[in-house]
């Protein structure tokens, strides 16, 4: 993982919620001077993104907010580190201070219900940042059983948590795995409590978010409006941004 913080006064704006709160990220291609960002409202900037050329559009890509410190105006994002092969990967490890960047917030998807019981957290790398915020808000009550597959042993971290969260590290070790099959694998043969969770929330490539929720819908029985699940990337299909 590549940690970037962003800095600005305009995050006095900021309307900071936490848990896995997303935003759409731009910057600048190579070989652009300037940063050219949308100025239609939320409904309405991928069309006006789409109509600029090729040679002002700016990359444009959904992260998490890993923190925020609103008393310094500070944002932290984290990239799955990928070198080259990934423009914001290959950005982040080349960005220098005082490189502009925008930002458009996209809220939420987080929202478990009041009602008691466990929880079922799963993700793989790109869905760390979140579950780890996710963990940083947990009110110290929070039961609930995490499943977290990283690259390597050396990506595992040491995690404050309330003392009802368990945490899984899952490496994969393995180069040429896909991403989130291992997570997925796990899951299906873990040993889970009895009761169903009352809330699972599963994020990462779209064979791991669409495979669990179907696994925890299917074959356990849980209510589909009980499972939130982001498919933020899908394996071998590169971004249109």
């Amino acid at each position: 993982m590549i940690g970037v913080t962003i800095g600005s006064p305009d995050f006095e704006a900021y309307d900071y919620i936490g848990w896995d709160q997303m935003f759409r990220f731009f910057f600048r291609r190579p070989g652009q001077d300037s940063l050219r960002l949308p100025t239609w409202s939320n409904d309405g900037w991928m069309a006006q993104w789409f109509m600029m050329s090729a040679q002002t559009r700016p990359h444009v890509r959904l992260y998490t907010a890993r923190a925020f410190r609103p008393d310094l105006h500070e944002l932290d994002i984290e990239f799955v580190a990928h070198g080259d092969s990934s423009p914001a990967s290959g950005w982040a490890s080349r960005v220098k201070p005082g490189e502009p960047v925008g930002i458009l917030d996209e809220g939420i998807t987080y929202q478990p219900p009041s009602s008691e019981g466990w929880q079922l957290l799963v993700g793989d790398e790109s869905a760390l940042p979140a579950i780890l915020a996710i963990i940083d808000r947990a009110p110290a009550d929070l039961r609930a059983r995490v499943f977290l597959e990283v690259p390597h042993a050396e990506d595992v971290r040491e995690v404050p948590r309330p003392e009802g969260v368990s945490i899984h590290w899952l490496p994969r070790e393995d180069n040429e795995a896909i991403p989130g099959q291992l997570a997925l694998r796990t899951i299906t043969t873990a040993s889970l409590p009895a009761t169903n969770p009352s809330y699972s929330y599963v994020a990462g490539e779209s064979g791991l978010a669409t495979g669990a929720r179907r696994f925890l819908v299917n074959e356990l029985g849980v209510p589909k409006a009980d499972v939130t699940f982001q498919g933020y990337w899908r394996h071998g299909k590169a971004s249109p941004g």
